[in-house]
């Protein structure tokens, strides 16, 4: 049964939380400012993290920061700020997704059950984009080898540090080689048919692929962008 640490602050909104995720099935713990937020992350290693970003001490984005250097834990950040900029950098910093206040319990469940369903996915190592390729082949563009057997990713010879999220966005364009795919289409495939984000989500997550398999990631060459077609990966 998967466990949910919930980061908040506001007792009211905790426990409705806490009370629709134990009636969906979820084990739940939880944490009111920053510092227990690290601290809970580390000792009980929940299976997603629900992340306050208004919290004393220690702001959300920054216990983001410091869960994220340790561990892959899908983390939903929770703002009362429907700000462009705020999302953007909670992305950035290594947050999965976002979810604005107000919102129904409704929709959170559904990014909850989301999240994990794609966690489990990767755990085994059968994610819905390696389908069509056969166990233990390698698909090779120069320096850069996807290896889909081992789950691994090697530029010049070197394994590369991919978040979940990012190899399964790669693997996707890598076997789509050539052909331009929109936003939404990767928000289909690759997050699953029922995720709920914003098209930013892909244009982040490309950014950090770029910095990770680009020469230069001002001048990409292998992921292009399409202009109002999507991204294509050259290869």
């Amino acid at each position: 049964m998967p466990t949910i640490l919930i980061v908040e602050d506001d007792s009211s909104l905790r426990e409705v939380i806490e009370y629709n995720l134990a009636k969906n099935g979820y084990l739940t713990c939880t944490a009111i400012d920053g510092i227990t937020a690290v601290e809970s992350a580390k000792t009980k290693r929940p299976d997603l993290i629900l992340l306050d970003v208004n919290l004393p001490g220690i702001d959300g984005f920054e216990v983001c920061r410091i869960i994220r250097k340790e561990m892959a834990v899908p983390i939903l950040l929770v703002t009362a700020r429907d700000d462009e900029i705020d999302r953007v950098i909670g992305l950035e910093i290594g947050a999965d997704d976002y979810i604005t206040k107000p919102f129904s319990m409704r929709e959170l469940i559904a990014r909850v059950k989301a999240h994990l369903r794609r966690e489990k996915i990767i755990r085994e190592y059968s994610p819905v984009v390696e389908k069509e390729i056969p166990a233990g082949i390698k698909l090779v563009f120069g320096n850069l080898v996807i290896d889909s057997d081992r789950h691994e990713v090697v530029l010049d010879s070197v394994p590369l540090q991919l978040k979940p999220q990012e190899y399964l966005l790669l693997l996707y364009m890598a076997n789509n080689k050539g052909r331009a795919v929109s936003r939404e289409k990767l928000l289909e495939e690759v997050w699953g048919w029922d995720y709920s984000g914003n098209s930013r989500t892909v244009d982040v997550h490309i950014s950090w692929l770029r910095e990770k398999i680009e020469k230069d990631s001002g001048n990409p060459q292998r992921i292009i962008t399409v202009r109002g077609a999507g991204y294509m990966f050259e290869g």
